[in-house]
Protein backbone atom coordinates (compact mmCIF):
# COMPACT_ATOMS: atom_id res chain seq x y z
CA UNK A 1 0.00 0.00 0.00
CA UNK A 2 1.02 3.80 -1.16
CA UNK A 3 1.80 6.29 1.67
CA UNK A 4 1.37 8.38 -1.68
CA UNK A 5 -2.13 10.96 -0.90
CA UNK A 6 -4.07 10.45 -4.05
CA UNK A 7 -3.97 13.29 -6.26
CA UNK A 8 -8.01 13.46 -4.97
CA UNK A 9 -7.27 13.86 -1.61
CA UNK A 10 -4.42 16.64 -2.10
CA UNK A 11 -6.79 18.61 -4.24
CA UNK A 12 -9.05 18.39 -1.51
CA UNK A 13 -6.61 19.33 1.27
CA UNK A 14 -5.96 22.64 -0.86
CA UNK A 15 -9.72 23.17 -1.01
CA UNK A 16 -9.95 23.13 2.48
CA UNK A 17 -7.36 24.97 3.37
CA UNK A 18 -8.48 27.83 1.01
CA UNK A 19 -12.20 27.59 2.81
CA UNK A 20 -11.39 28.05 5.59
CA UNK A 21 -8.63 31.07 5.49
CA UNK A 22 -11.27 33.03 3.19
CA UNK A 23 -13.68 32.42 6.29
CA UNK A 24 -11.49 33.76 8.29
CA UNK A 25 -10.33 36.52 5.76
CA UNK A 26 -13.90 37.47 5.42
CA UNK A 27 -14.89 37.42 9.07
CA UNK A 28 -11.67 39.36 10.04
CA UNK A 29 -12.79 42.04 7.05
CA UNK A 30 -17.15 42.26 8.69
CA UNK A 31 -15.41 42.21 12.20
CA UNK A 32 -12.57 44.76 12.07
CA UNK A 33 -13.67 46.92 9.23
CA UNK A 34 -17.42 46.96 7.27
CA UNK A 35 -19.30 46.61 11.16
CA UNK A 36 -17.27 49.20 12.84
CA UNK A 37 -17.73 51.35 9.52
CA UNK A 38 -21.81 51.43 9.43
CA UNK A 39 -21.85 51.48 13.69
CA UNK A 40 -19.34 54.15 13.55
CA UNK A 41 -20.85 55.68 10.53
CA UNK A 42 -24.40 55.52 12.79
CA UNK A 43 -22.55 57.12 15.55
CA UNK A 44 -20.97 59.74 13.69
CA UNK A 45 -17.12 58.44 14.24
CA UNK A 46 -15.05 58.85 11.17
CA UNK A 47 -13.78 55.65 10.05
CA UNK A 48 -10.10 55.32 10.69
CA UNK A 49 -11.06 56.14 14.67
CA UNK A 50 -13.95 53.54 13.90
CA UNK A 51 -11.51 50.85 12.53
CA UNK A 52 -8.58 51.75 15.41
CA UNK A 53 -11.07 51.16 17.75
CA UNK A 54 -12.39 48.03 16.61
CA UNK A 55 -8.06 46.66 16.62
CA UNK A 56 -8.33 47.71 20.39
CA UNK A 57 -5.28 50.67 18.84
CA UNK A 58 -7.73 53.03 19.90
CA UNK A 59 -10.02 53.24 23.36
CA UNK A 60 -13.65 53.47 23.35
CA UNK A 61 -16.58 51.79 20.99
CA UNK A 62 -16.61 51.95 17.47
CA UNK A 63 -20.54 52.04 17.67
CA UNK A 64 -20.74 55.04 19.70
CA UNK A 65 -18.96 58.08 20.54
CA UNK A 66 -17.30 58.80 24.29
CA UNK A 67 -19.45 60.36 26.15
CA UNK A 68 -17.47 63.46 28.04
CA UNK A 69 -16.98 63.47 31.17
CA UNK A 70 -17.53 66.71 33.31
CA UNK A 71 -17.12 64.78 36.67
CA UNK A 72 -14.74 67.31 39.09
CA UNK A 73 -11.69 65.01 40.74
CA UNK A 74 -11.72 65.73 44.41
CA UNK A 75 -9.10 64.68 47.08
CA UNK A 76 -10.05 62.63 49.72
CA UNK A 77 -7.34 63.48 52.00
CA UNK A 78 -3.69 64.84 51.55
CA UNK A 79 -2.82 63.25 55.09
CA UNK A 80 -0.28 60.81 55.26
CA UNK A 81 0.45 58.50 58.73
CA UNK A 82 3.74 58.75 58.55
CA UNK A 83 6.06 58.40 61.67
CA UNK A 84 7.13 62.24 61.09
CA UNK A 85 3.11 62.99 61.38
CA UNK A 86 2.70 60.76 63.82
CA UNK A 87 5.50 62.57 66.05
CA UNK A 88 4.32 66.27 65.14
CA UNK A 89 0.51 65.45 66.76
CA UNK A 90 2.53 64.03 69.63
CA UNK A 91 4.39 66.72 70.02
CA UNK A 92 2.06 68.90 69.82
CA UNK A 93 2.08 72.28 71.89
CA UNK A 94 -1.14 72.65 74.08
CA UNK A 95 -0.09 75.93 74.89
CA UNK A 96 0.28 77.44 71.63
CA UNK A 97 -2.64 75.50 70.63
CA UNK A 98 -4.82 77.69 72.71
CA UNK A 99 -3.25 80.64 71.47
CA UNK A 100 -4.22 79.79 68.25
CA UNK A 101 -7.62 78.24 69.19
CA UNK A 102 -8.59 82.02 70.93
CA UNK A 103 -8.27 83.32 67.41
CA UNK A 104 -9.67 81.16 65.23
CA UNK A 105 -12.09 78.53 67.15
CA UNK A 106 -13.51 79.92 70.15
CA UNK A 107 -16.33 81.93 69.03
CA UNK A 108 -17.90 78.60 67.59
CA UNK A 109 -16.20 75.84 69.90
CA UNK A 110 -15.45 77.69 73.14
CA UNK A 111 -12.36 77.38 75.35
CA UNK A 112 -13.88 74.17 76.52
CA UNK A 113 -14.27 72.52 73.29
CA UNK A 114 -18.06 71.88 74.69
CA UNK A 115 -19.81 73.91 72.23
CA UNK A 116 -23.74 74.61 73.18
CA UNK A 117 -24.51 74.59 69.51
CA UNK A 118 -25.58 71.03 68.50
CA UNK A 119 -24.39 71.08 64.36
CA UNK A 120 -21.43 72.19 65.56
CA UNK A 121 -19.24 69.08 66.75
CA UNK A 122 -17.80 69.49 70.68
CA UNK A 123 -13.75 69.25 70.08
CA UNK A 124 -13.13 68.58 73.99
CA UNK A 125 -11.79 65.07 74.14
CA UNK A 126 -11.89 64.21 70.65
CA UNK A 127 -9.02 62.45 69.28
CA UNK A 128 -6.26 64.06 68.38
CA UNK A 129 -5.62 62.59 65.01
CA UNK A 130 -9.25 63.15 64.06
CA UNK A 131 -9.03 66.80 65.07
CA UNK A 132 -5.42 66.76 62.72
CA UNK A 133 -6.84 65.05 59.80
CA UNK A 134 -10.28 66.82 59.84
CA UNK A 135 -8.43 70.22 60.09
CA UNK A 136 -5.87 69.51 56.99
CA UNK A 137 -9.42 68.09 54.56
CA UNK A 138 -10.82 71.67 55.16
CA UNK A 139 -7.40 73.49 54.31
CA UNK A 140 -7.29 71.08 51.46
CA UNK A 141 -10.70 70.96 50.15
CA UNK A 142 -11.31 67.49 50.67
CA UNK A 143 -14.06 68.51 53.17
CA UNK A 144 -16.07 71.71 52.52
CA UNK A 145 -17.35 74.04 54.57
CA UNK A 146 -17.84 77.78 54.04
CA UNK A 147 -17.16 78.43 58.01
CA UNK A 148 -14.34 76.32 58.40
CA UNK A 149 -11.99 76.25 55.26
CA UNK A 150 -11.76 79.88 55.66
CA UNK A 151 -10.22 79.65 58.81
CA UNK A 152 -7.45 77.03 58.32
CA UNK A 153 -6.68 77.96 54.92
CA UNK A 154 -3.43 79.42 56.46
CA UNK A 155 -2.51 77.03 59.12
CA UNK A 156 0.83 75.20 58.62
CA UNK A 157 1.26 71.54 59.82
CA UNK A 158 2.73 72.92 63.50
CA UNK A 159 -0.36 74.90 63.98
CA UNK A 160 -2.63 72.35 63.08
CA UNK A 161 -0.87 69.82 65.13
CA UNK A 162 -0.98 72.06 68.24
CA UNK A 163 -4.52 72.83 67.71
CA UNK A 164 -4.75 69.41 67.82
CA UNK A 165 -3.04 68.55 71.26
CA UNK A 166 -5.21 71.71 72.75
CA UNK A 167 -8.49 70.57 72.49
CA UNK A 168 -7.34 66.20 72.01
CA UNK A 169 -7.79 64.71 75.34
CA UNK A 170 -7.38 60.97 73.55
CA UNK A 171 -4.87 58.80 71.73
CA UNK A 172 -7.49 57.56 69.72
CA UNK A 173 -10.76 57.75 68.97
CA UNK A 174 -12.47 55.24 71.33
CA UNK A 175 -15.86 54.77 72.78
CA UNK A 176 -17.80 51.85 75.14
CA UNK A 177 -20.38 51.51 74.21
CA UNK A 178 -22.01 50.55 77.21
CA UNK A 179 -21.51 53.88 78.67
CA UNK A 180 -24.80 54.50 76.54
CA UNK A 181 -27.30 54.27 78.92
CA UNK A 182 -30.41 55.36 76.30
CA UNK A 183 -32.33 52.10 74.96
CA UNK A 184 -32.42 52.36 71.34
CA UNK A 185 -33.13 48.61 70.86
CA UNK A 186 -31.92 45.77 69.93
CA UNK A 187 -31.69 46.14 66.32
CA UNK A 188 -29.32 49.27 67.32
CA UNK A 189 -27.28 47.16 69.62
CA UNK A 190 -26.96 44.17 66.82
CA UNK A 191 -25.84 46.90 64.23
CA UNK A 192 -22.49 48.13 67.31
CA UNK A 193 -21.91 44.50 67.56
CA UNK A 194 -22.53 42.83 64.99
CA UNK A 195 -23.42 44.48 61.65
CA UNK A 196 -25.57 43.06 58.99
CA UNK A 197 -24.04 40.61 56.80
CA UNK A 198 -27.42 40.78 54.45
CA UNK A 199 -26.29 44.21 53.63
CA UNK A 200 -22.70 43.64 53.89
CA UNK A 201 -22.43 45.85 56.83
CA UNK A 202 -19.65 45.68 59.33
CA UNK A 203 -20.00 46.22 62.51
CA UNK A 204 -19.92 49.82 64.21
CA UNK A 205 -17.79 48.64 66.70
CA UNK A 206 -15.25 47.50 64.48
CA UNK A 207 -13.83 51.02 64.26
CA UNK A 208 -16.22 52.84 66.90
CA UNK A 209 -15.22 50.57 70.03
CA UNK A 210 -13.00 50.31 72.59
CA UNK A 211 -9.76 49.37 71.93
CA UNK A 212 -11.08 49.03 68.09
CA UNK A 213 -8.95 47.88 64.95
CA UNK A 214 -10.31 51.00 62.70
CA UNK A 215 -8.20 53.85 61.30
CA UNK A 216 -6.03 55.81 63.13
CA UNK A 217 -8.09 58.92 62.87
CA UNK A 218 -11.33 57.21 63.57
CA UNK A 219 -12.98 59.66 65.78
CA UNK A 220 -14.94 59.18 69.44
CA UNK A 221 -18.15 59.57 69.10
CA UNK A 222 -18.96 59.93 73.22
CA UNK A 223 -20.66 62.60 74.56
CA UNK A 224 -20.92 64.10 71.10
CA UNK A 225 -24.12 65.78 70.13
CA UNK A 226 -26.29 63.54 68.26
CA UNK A 227 -27.79 65.85 66.17
CA UNK A 228 -24.32 66.43 64.49
CA UNK A 229 -23.52 62.36 64.20
CA UNK A 230 -26.60 62.18 62.61
CA UNK A 231 -26.07 65.15 60.03
CA UNK A 232 -22.25 63.32 59.14
CA UNK A 233 -23.95 60.22 58.55
CA UNK A 234 -26.51 61.71 55.86
CA UNK A 235 -23.87 63.52 54.26
CA UNK A 236 -21.60 60.14 53.85
CA UNK A 237 -24.64 58.59 52.38
CA UNK A 238 -25.38 61.08 50.37
CA UNK A 239 -21.80 61.67 49.14
CA UNK A 240 -21.67 65.20 49.83
CA UNK A 241 -19.22 64.79 52.33
CA UNK A 242 -16.31 62.55 50.81
CA UNK A 243 -13.24 62.49 52.96
CA UNK A 244 -13.24 59.15 53.90
CA UNK A 245 -10.57 56.97 53.30
CA UNK A 246 -11.23 53.95 51.16
CA UNK A 247 -15.10 54.59 50.99
CA UNK A 248 -15.29 53.08 54.46
CA UNK A 249 -18.05 55.55 56.00
CA UNK A 250 -19.79 56.19 52.67
CA UNK A 251 -20.32 52.86 52.13
CA UNK A 252 -21.65 52.06 55.45
CA UNK A 253 -23.63 55.36 55.76
CA UNK A 254 -25.57 54.67 52.32
CA UNK A 255 -26.96 51.11 53.69
CA UNK A 256 -28.20 52.69 56.68
CA UNK A 257 -32.27 53.64 56.92
CA UNK A 258 -32.99 56.88 58.63
CA UNK A 259 -34.20 55.49 61.78
CA UNK A 260 -31.20 54.02 61.75
CA UNK A 261 -28.76 57.02 61.47
CA UNK A 262 -30.86 58.45 64.36
CA UNK A 263 -30.75 56.21 66.66
CA UNK A 264 -27.54 55.18 65.99
CA UNK A 265 -26.45 58.75 66.55
CA UNK A 266 -28.48 58.40 69.83
CA UNK A 267 -26.96 55.50 70.85
CA UNK A 268 -22.96 56.82 70.30
CA UNK A 269 -23.85 60.10 71.68
CA UNK A 270 -24.90 58.65 75.30
CA UNK A 271 -28.06 60.79 75.53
Amino acid sequence: MSDIPAAGDRSWSRWSTVAVAGILAVGLALGVIVVPLVQGAGGGIDAFTAICRALGVAPGSPARRTPPSEAAAFPVTRVAWTQVTIDEIYNGDRVNGGKVAEQRCIACHTVEGNTPDPTIPRNAGQSRFAIYKQLHDYKSGARKSDTMSPLVADLDDKMIADLAAYYGRLVRGAIDPQRSDVFVGSEIDNLVVNGDIARNLPPCGACHGIRAGGPIETPTLTSQYPEYIEAQLKAFASGSRHNDIYHRMRSVASKLKPDEMRFLAIYYSGR
